[in-house]
């Protein structure tokens, strides 16, 4: 117990020091850095309106040295631009003149919050903390549609899009340009407080229309780095850090209305209809910490996952999507391991509960949760987060008789990460620790199905060498799990790991374990930056008994993974092409258990740019026979074929009002199996307001991808006793499944002005399989199948469509696989921002379902058919409050 509050305590113990320590003074104006200055004005000197016409601005310095990124790297801008600081006690404010040719096009669309790649834009970053790693970036399109998002490490393309400060913007366009004002006020930024106040700055201009990028700091194309090249913005004196404390209660109601509803069902009523309450808060810690906290959260109103059949012996990850969880995820993510996985907290729960009628909840209740996220003064990046979500049951009733069965237990959820920086190149050192405690007595049935401790720990590091032109990582990793045997023993026995595996030299799995220890290394060095050549060699280690599940997502331990990569890239445009990137690349595995060899496979990956933006891609790979340890699910170990796959992508320019994009994928092995699958988005604006998407997918295949190295048709199916020698007695059993998926995306958003908008988003879903063989594996390690139907063997369909198996004097039924599932998942959502901070929500969700035991292929009427289907309406309004002072 006391190396548990060790662990726990010494993230804060380590923070304290460095907090205290101040391990290094804010930098000094390096010689060549772009200078720009604020001027402060009276309060109330500026009317937030996007015309630029207040005396004040014309007394405030311009920046106007803008050089193109792109279409020219170094070239002048088409048009000029002008951008001024101002600021009072309680704010900066930004005002800009963007300047446009007689008879140049403009696009301004409207759209939603943060979505503005298809308008003209402005973007102001800044360094507040001036640690030349992290930045804010605010931003305005044309048709005055903010942007927001903040970039938690020293590159461009690493943002978090959750990051939805309070502040505003307006803009106004005439027959010379647009101008835009945007108002930023000093609580909703985190910054040291020193007298000699520095900032780092950095200003873009997008112009879609003519695909190009204008800067103040331009970042070349064969550069690494980001808030590290920024310019300075000075003269914000005599600013003091703002006492930051928000709240954003909130009040939701929804009802549920169910089709076909079974009148005998008495968990389910015409409406059921609920309401809920709760609350969001927001506090600065000093200037530089901010404490985030969450009460009975309700997160109604975010989209659906998308619908899927997996067959795989790989679990599916899906993008987090809820706002709490999402702000901040990149600071509290390792590299390397991937130890935390936000939507294990709040998941369905996974205890079983059975009667003629069963309520099962949905989700578990977060009954809270508290983040704590920023940056010391010493270089120190730091993120905390702890929930607690509470225990669940489901509602059962057999015969008339109702009772509840507990299917999760109430559980303790924490992760905490720290950064620590230095170095005039940016390196960066980290630790992390995850825990999972679950409130279970060693007596509940619960005990036997989920561990009651779960703890991970590690500490990485990242170094950059010649102007971050090569950079070597490392990351160490330790897990810990205990519980009772039971549990403990289904971990042993779970996908990662089939400690059970009977081919082993020496059988890992000890039924009596209380507890369940791993480790992993993770290394990785290259060439990440420079005009032509590029190169990386990465390497991971994973013990057999590491596991991150708890709190983490792990496809197998047991192994040592990695492979050499080299890049040829040319980044300066030619008379057909734009840019162009070569890539060959090898990965090899090898297990614990030297015995099952290696595996290899070799890809070349391949990306062209044209001179117009459009960009291709294709992609190559070759898979070489090998063992691979999960196919028999904990059986024996089992031969991988050869195979290949091919896959190419098509997309025009990101900035076109009318855009594009298609992929196809062809896959084959040496048994003759092959699959193929194609995929496309369109996505148009009939109108200033109005943008349309439909995102078709197609995929017809002998089998599904759940092998590795492009093994495709072979499908586990179960274990059964009374098997030959060669498989250790026992029969693990497969088939040969024909399958295919049909779905598509469709979204239209309706934006009626900035601060208000409709957004639909639909998908039906149709996938279908059918078994046309089955048989065993012939030997252990091997390849082949012993089909069904040969070799003394027989094979009848009955009238349900099982299979009745002779082999000699046994015999045996297989159950009929085959199914067609359709699915309609749709959200509707109409977001009215009725004053900052705030926000009122009216939803419509349906989730319809419908199976059936039969694996024709599926078109056009499976498809839509899924409209037809029974399942779920939801209907919820809700509303926030966003106070603050």
């Amino acid at each position: 117990m006391r190396s548990h509050r060790f662990r726990i305590a010494f993230p804060v113990l380590v923070l304290c020091v460095l907090d205290a320590a101040e391990l290094r003074a804010q930098d000094k104006p390096v010689e060549g850095r772009k200078q720009a200055h604020a001027t402060r004005m009276a309060p109330g000197a500026v009317r937030l309106d996007g015309h630029l016409d207040e005396q004040v601005w014309s007394s405030a310095a311009a920046i106007t040295d803008f050089t193109q990124a792109e279409p020219v790297e170094g070239a002048a801008p088409s048009d000029a631009m002008e951008v001024r600081f101002l600021y009072d006690e309680t704010a900066l404010w930004v005002g800009a003149r963007m300047r446009r040719s007689p008879g140049t096009p403009m696009q301004a669309p409207m759209s939603r919050r943060d979505e503005g790649d298809q308008a003209e834009y402005l973007q102001i970053e800044l360094d507040t903390y001036l640690d030349r790693r992290t930045a804010y970036m605010f931003g305005v399109t044309a048709s005055g549609v903010r942007l927001d998002h903040y970039h938690p490490t020293d590159n461009e393309n690493d943002t978090d899009s959750q990051f939805d400060p309070v502040w505003e913007a307006k803009t106004s366009e005439d027959g010379t340009g647009w101008s835009a004002e945007l108002w930023l006020p000093f609580s909703q930024l985190r910054f040291n407080d020193r007298a000699d106040r520095i900032w780092g700055l950095n200003v873009k201009r997008w112009r879609p229309e003519l695909n190009e990028e204008d800067f103040w700091v331009v970042v070349g194309r064969t550069e690494r780095g980001w808030a590290s090249r920024f310019g300075d913005l000075r003269g914000i004196d005599g600013v003091q850090p703002r006492t930051r404390l928000e709240l954003l209660p909130y009040i939701t109601t929804s009802s549920r209305t169910t089709g076909n509803r079974d009148p005998n069902n008495p968990f389910l009523s015409r409406l059921n209809g609920s309401g809920r309450v709760g609350a969001d808060m927001k506090a600065g810690i000093g200037s530089n910490l901010t404490l985030e906290a969450t009460f009975n959260p309700d997160f109604g109103q975010i989209e659906a996952d998308p619908a899927e059949v997996n067959l795989s012996v790989f679990e599916t990850s899906f993008d987090e999507r809820r706002p709490f969880f999402i702000e901040g995820n990149n600071l509290l993510e390792t590299q390397g391991t991937r130890s935390y996985y936000s939507r294990r907290v709040g998941a369905r729960p996974t205890g079983p509960a059975s009667g003629d009628y069963v309520g099962y909840p949905d989700t578990s209740t977060i009954l809270g949760a508290a983040k704590l996220t920023g940056r010391l003064k010493s270089g120190t990046s730091v993120g905390f987060l702890g929930a607690l979500t509470d225990e669940e049951y489901a509602k059962t009733s057999t015969a008339g008789t109702r009772s509840e069965t507990k299917v999760a237990a109430r559980a303790l959820w924490g992760v905490g990460r720290v950064i620590q920086e230095f170095g005039a190149e940016g390196s960066t050192v980290g630790a992390q620790m995850t825990l999972v405690h679950r409130d279970l007595a060693a007596s509940e049935p619960l005990a036997a199905l989920a561990v009651r401790n779960a703890v991970t720990g590690g500490v990485d590091a990242r170094l950059r060498f010649r102007d971050r032109t090569y950079e070597a990582s490392f990351n160490l990793g330790l897990t810990y799990q205990d519980g009772e045997p039971a549990a403990v023993e289904r971990i042993q026995r779970a996908n990662a790991h089939f400690l059970q595996r009977l081919d082993q030299p020496t059988i890992r799995l000890d039924p009596t374990r209380r507890s369940f220890s791993g480790a992993a290394l993770r290394s990785d060095v290259g060439k990440v930056a420079g005009r032509h050549w590029l190169w990386n060699y990465n390497l991971m280690i994973e013990s057999p008994e590491l596991d991150l599940l708890e709190f983490g997502l792990l496809n197998y331990a047991g192994d040592f993974m990695g492979g050499p990569r080299l890049t040829y890239r040319e980044t300066r445009p030619g008379r057909v092409l734009r840019a162009y990137s070569l890539q060959v690349n090898m990965s090899h595995t090898w297990y614990f258990d030297k015995d099952l060899g290696f595996r290899y496979n070799l890809g070349s990956n391949n990306s062209f740019t044209f001179r117009n933006f459009w960009v291709t891609s294709l992609n190559v790979q070759r898979f070489l026979r090998g063992l691979d340890p999960q196919t028999t699910r904990g059986g024996p170990a089992m031969g991988a074929p050869r195979g290949w796959n091919v896959s190419s992508s098509l997309r025009n320019s990101s900035g076109s009002s009318l855009r594009w994009n298609g992929s196809v994928n062809l896959r084959a092995n040496e048994f003759g199996e092959q699959s193929w699958a194609t995929s496309g988005t369109v996505s148009a604006r009939p109108s200033p307001s109005v943008q349309l998407s439909v995102s078709p997918e197609y995929a017809n295949e002998e089998g599904t991808n759940a092998f590795f190295q492009g093994a495709i048709g072979r499908q586990y199916l179960t274990t059964l006793t009374g098997g030959r020698p060669e498989t250790y007695g026992r029969r693990y059993i497969f088939g040969l499944v024909d399958r295919t998926t049909l779905s598509t995306q469709f979204r239209f958003n309706y934006t009626f002005k900035p601060d208000l908008n409709l957004d639909v988003y639909a998908e039906p879903f149709a996938a279908s399989g059918q078994y046309r063989g089955f048989g065993e594996l012939a030997v252990s390690r091997g390849r082949d199948l012993r089909m069904y139907g040969t070799d003394g063997t027989t094979i009848v369909r009955l009238a349900d469509g099982s299979r009745q198996v002779t082999d000699g004097a046994a015999a045996f039924t297989l159950s009929n696989r085959d199914f067609n599932v359709r699915s309609f998942r749709s959200n509707v959502v109409l977001r009215w921002e009725w004053r900052p901070g705030s926000t009122l929500y009216a939803v419509w969700q349906q989730n319809r379902a419908s199976s059936e035991p039969q694996g024709e292929h599926v078109g056009l009427g499976d498809l839509f058919g899924s409209l037809s289907a029974a399942g779920d309406n939801i209907f919820a309004i809700k509303t926030t409050f966003w106070l603050s002072r």
